[in-house]
């Protein structure tokens, strides 16, 4: 494993559960320290020969890093999130029998948090891993690596380096760069505006925290598809704009609508057709225990939560837990919680 932040960390620990034997390196020898100390691994010996080597590093250096790494005669990935500009540098410099070692993937799965304490072994659990193979890679080389994302708990989708790229710009770059803009115009905001913020503004600028070097390297690698989604994000912030000033409520409305429809057509759990869900919010009050003895209860009633989200009333010691259950349980939740002595809310 070379880079042992975040995402090398994460695998590491999976692996490790899995029963694989992992070696860690990265330029800083703590976060190999603290890596090893949460189980992803032991430092790499000099002596190692390793059978995959997994490339987790920032974007900049991935193609230098998986070209030294095809030196040792291994299998080798990385674990990037833009494919096809590391696969053309790699490319330019090896010949066909190294490149058949050598196929991209990128686990669909992150925090805006970075650094091997943000890592955790369940990240990847139920998770899509795009496994990318190039015309040159081999098939020994491709399956090794799906066994590897298994292994890890994920689920693997195959896509060419440049369908990958087109679908992270679409579900995750571009989605990255309008959430900073949102919360680039709250750093104006005075405080007592800011105060009125809610649960809805924390949620649309959440990834906006990451690491800006990291996504800048990010943004680069996939300049090509981001633009053009951008461009196509500025006609209809155009026409948003038009039907605001105007008041053309029904060019707003349709504006609105085809919002609605992009979050339905997101795919539910494990790649299924999204479930219709219903919410039931719950008082909780904020002293220790309250939310695993909300869980308990809710498991008692035997309701699964599909998801769910704390809103902190600033007034008050008491949060606003928003339970999403499937829509024909949750009228049933939300009498048996009530009868449980539980203060719901519609």
């Amino acid at each position: 494993m070379i880079g042992a932040g975040l995402l090398g960390t994460s695998i590491g620990m999976a692996a490790s559960k899995a029963g694989l034997t992992v070696w860690l390196s990265d330029t800083s020898h703590e976060h190999v320290r603290t890596a090893s100390g949460l189980g992803a691994g032991s430092a790499l010996p000099k002596d190692a020969v390793p059978q995959l080597v997994v490339v987790a590093v920032p974007p900049d250096h991935i193609a230098a890093t998986v070209i030294a790494a095809l030196e040792t005669g291994a299998m080798v990935t990385d674990v990037g999130s833009v494919k096809e500009l590391p696969l053309l540098e790699v490319s330019d410099q090896v010949d066909e029998s190294a490149l058949a070692r050598y196929v991209g993937s990128h686990p669909m799965a992150g925090s805006e948090r970075s650094g091997p304490l943000a890592a955790s072994a369940a990240m990847f659990d139920g998770r899509p891993w795009a496994i990318t193979p190039h015309v040159h890679s081999s098939v020994e080389a491709v399956e090794l690596v799906e066994e590897l994302a298994a292994l890890c708990g994920a689920q693997t989708v195959r896509l060419s380096p440049v369908e990958h790229d087109r679908a992270v710009a679409r579900t995750s770059h571009v989605p990255h760069l309008l959430a900073v803009l949102t919360a680039g115009l709250l750093a104006d905001g005075a405080p007592e505006q800011l105060s009125l913020s809610g649960q809805g503004v924390r949620d649309v600028t959440r990834v906006a925290a990451g690491d800006p070097d990291l996504y800048g390297q990010i943004i680069r690698g996939n300049r090509v598809a981001v633009t053009e989604l951008l461009v196509d994000a500025r006609g209809e912030l155009d026409a948003m704009i038009r039907a605001i000033k105007s008041s053309d409520t029904e060019a707003l409305g349709d504006i609105l609508t085809r919002g609605v429809a992009g979050t339905q057509a997101i795919p539910g759990k494990h790649g299924g057709p999204p479930l219709e869900t219903g919410a039931v919010f719950v008082a909780v009050p904020d002293n220790p225990g309250e939310l695993s003895r909300l869980f308990a209860d809710v498991g008692q009633i035997g309701v699964n939560i599909e998801d769910l989200r704390i809103d902190h009333d600033p007034g008050r010691a008491v949060g606003l837990v928003e339970l999403t259950v499937e829509a024909s349980a949750a009228e049933g939740l939300r009498t048996s919680l009530e009868a449980r002595e539980w203060t719901t809310h519609r």
